[in-house]
């Protein structure tokens, strides 16, 4: 996808919202009940997708919502220090920043105990991004997060709209987190979510929570039956792989690309899967095949579970260049 001739050039190509939050890392592996002390990291999944994009030279615009309190502040001062432009975040006077304690395992797989009750990023209005800034961008992304509270499904919701409206190419990761619908439904969330995206980025975890069965080539199958064109999952240590339709921009008929990932020793998976987004993002944008966007994405991915946290484990390009050629 390529900018419209028209538009500012040096406006954003990417507009990223959700939610932007803080993630506590355990001084341990283990339940959390056995973890004696924590370090206060940014996270959020759009958040880290918005900051992975900066660190890979495709720095989006970021809509999101945070407290006016400490943790907003350094929430803020992190985007800034990362490089992007802050005048789409908003500071709730009314509401706290959200929190997350984060369980990890042997694996150095992670669970998540939220702290997100009417917090600031619930509570993110329809309309914050500009028409123009729209009107700049070619890819729009979103995620599953913000569907579960008001107004900040709504703002979701719209965003989405105006950006196809718009041209965009629109993206949606399911990102399930079942702790945290209560008054909507997510699997009739996610179905309308679907419709409005041209491309899904998702993991057997979103789809097992969505009733999707089947080996991963059905699921995106299935995937796309329900809307979007372009259909990511990521496989862990097998990989990832992409189903395409004949509608997709980036083929010119139906299409399935795996890619089997890189052996690494993982410290921190928290944040992979949104590196391997921003990864899939900033590949396309500029043009890529879906084969190298894999490839691409699978090495951002990879490097950023070789430490810890989300954002603060996210590598540049050429740290990524640096790993795809060893």
């Amino acid at each position: 996808m390529t900018r419209n001739a028209t538009t500012d050039s040096d406006a954003p190509r990417v507009v990223v919202a959700g939610e932007m939050l803080i993630d506590f890392l355990p001084d341990r592996q283990g339940p959390l009940e056995s973890v004696a002390s924590f370090t206060k990291r940014p996270g959020g999944a759009p958040a880290n997708v918005a900051v992975a994009l900066s660190q890979l030279d495709e720095t989006p615009a970021f809509a999101t919502r945070v407290g006016d309190d400490p943790f907003g502040d350094f929430l803020v001062e992190t985007l800034s220090e990362a490089g992007l432009d802050t005048e789409l975040v908003e500071r709730d006077p009314e509401a706290k920043t959200s929190l997350a304690f984060v369980a990890l395992g042997e694996e150095a797989d992670r669970g998540f105990s939220f702290y997100r009750d009417r917090t600031a990023d619930t509570r993110m209005q329809p309309g914050s991004v500009p028409d123009a800034t729209l009107a700049s961008a070619d890819w729009v992304h979103v995620g599953g997060v913000t569907l579960a509270d008001e107004p900040s499904r709504t703002a979701t919701f719209d965003l989405m709209r105006r950006g196809r409206d718009a041209g965009a190419t629109v993206s949606f990761d399911p990102n399930a987190r079942p702790e945290l619908w209560d008054e909507f439904d997510f699997e009739a969330s996610v179905a309308e979510a679907f419709e409005l995206a041209d491309v899904v980025k998702a993991t057997p975890e979103d789809l097992e929570a969505l009733d999707y069965e089947g080996d991963p080539e059905t699921m995106a199958r299935r995937i796309r039956s329900d809307g979007p064109h372009t259909v990511f999952l990521t496989l862990g240590s097998e990989g990832s792989l992409v189903s395409a339709s004949e509608e997709s921009p980036w083929v010119t008929e139906e299409t399935v690309v795996s890619h089997g990932g890189y052996d690494v020793e993982p410290v921190d998976t928290t944040g992979a899967g949104d590196a391997f987004t921003a990864g899939v993002v900033a590949a396309l944008v500029e043009g890529q095949s879906l084969a190298e966007t894999l490839s691409f994405a699978n090495a951002v991915a990879a490097v950023t579970t070789t430490a810890t946290g989300a954002m603060t484990a996210l590598p540049d390009r050429e740290s990524v260049r640096q790993f795809r050629e060893s």
